[in-house]
């Protein structure tokens, strides 16, 4: 009985001394500044990107347009602080912000489960495809996917893009070329030197257009369907609420889909970066 007794009270004492230990960092966790509240107070929304056609390109003045680039100006406006750009180089756009180099990604992130693991995504506020442009040169004669799914084959997309994702998914015997910068893989196939790319609609498309001697479409459309969402880090429960809010709002308001409409289904903006 003596043991039990003493048993439970060493089991009482290391309870409260554990508790006592966890109370403080249990308070300083609550007490933690959540990143929106950071923004508020700091005054300067800072947002991660990386350049792509129409989501984010320099028009002739260098100064960054595009769908991602009207949709983080008003998110900024709506929290009533400046926003700041932070061009990232794709491959490690998600460590940067692991790191804390800007508060959130708006760059046409695809939401996957593995990049979920590392970052918490918000509700979708676009979706996308994947789309193929391929050269007159390189790949005469070859329409549809499985033409470019055979050895011999070369594919370029951009590094750590859904692209290589859905490039080595429906073409898994061709070689792919990945490049950090999207320009540099199109560039390859505009200089005859793969097969084709693949990238996210509407480039190729657009790029089919503005170089009709050299560059086709082998495909009709988009072969895959993504979500597309705004990334921050794990843990910010209040800012990942604001985000999907805000989200929800511009959705309903149809600012969102009046964006989309002019950046993806229009050309009025091209004559800006010519």
């Amino acid at each position: 009985m003596r043991i039990k007794n003493s048993l439970c009270w060493v089991l009482i004492v290391v309870g409260l001394a554990l508790g006592m230990a966890a109370g403080p960092a249990a308070l300083a966790a609550d007490n933690q500044e959540s990143v929106v509240e950071q923004v508020i107070q700091r005054g300067v929304l800072r947002v991660g990107m990386s350049t792509f056609v129409p989501w984010a390109m320099k028009d002739k003045t260098g100064k960054l347009i595009g769908f991602e680039i009207d949709v983080a100006t008003r998110l900024a406006q709506d929290m009533g602080v400046k926003v700041e750009f932070v061009p990232t180089k794709w491959s490690g756009i998600i460590p940067a912000l692991l790191t804390g180099k800007f508060d959130v990604i708006i760059g046409g992130m695809g939401i996957q489960p593995s990049r979920n693991l590392k970052v918490n995504f918000t509700d979708p506020y676009d979706f996308t495809g994947m789309s193929m442009v391929a050269s007159r040169k390189m790949a005469d004669g070859m329409t549809g996917l499985e033409a470019f799914n055979r050895p011999g084959v070369t594919i370029a997309a951009r590094l750590g893009s859904t692209a290589v994702t859905a490039a080595k998914k429906y073409l898994p015997k061709a070689e792919i070329r990945m490049f950090d910068d999207e320009a540099q893989a199109y560039q390859e196939v505009i200089n005859g030197r793969v097969h084709a790319v693949v990238g996210s609609a509407p480039t190729p498309a657009f790029q089919a257009i503005k170089y009709p001697k050299r560059l086709f479409l082998p495909i009709d459309g988009t072969f895959t369907r993504e979500p597309i969402g705004f990334a921050v880090r794990k843990g910010d429960v209040d800012t990942l609420n604001f985000f999907n809010n805000w989200i929800g709002y511009v959705t309903a308001e149809g600012w969102l889909k009046e964006r989309k409409t002019y950046w993806f289904e229009t050309k009025d903006w091209e004559s800006k970066i010519q």
